[in-house]
């Protein structure tokens, strides 16, 4: 994994997963644009702790997630 501080988050853009829930629960926010990494963070918690992988371990990660029922 990369260090959050690395990489300027300040230019990512972020998006809240298709796959989170609408209750407020399970609320995924990804940053796309940052070459070969994806940041990941809770979108209930914007300013809190964020998480980059690399652009590989997210792919599988996503991958994985559509082939859970």
């Amino acid at each position: 994994m990369a260090s959050s501080t690395e990489i300027d988050l300040g230019i990512a853009r972020w998006r809240k997963s298709s796959r989170s829930n609408t209750d407020g629960g399970l609320c995924v926010e990804v940053a796309d644009g940052l070459a070969g990494v994806v940041p990941v963070r809770d979108s209930k918690r914007p300013g809190g702790a964020v998480v980059v992988v690399t652009g590989g371990a997210w792919g599988a990660f996503v991958d994985g997630i559509k082939r859970t029922p």
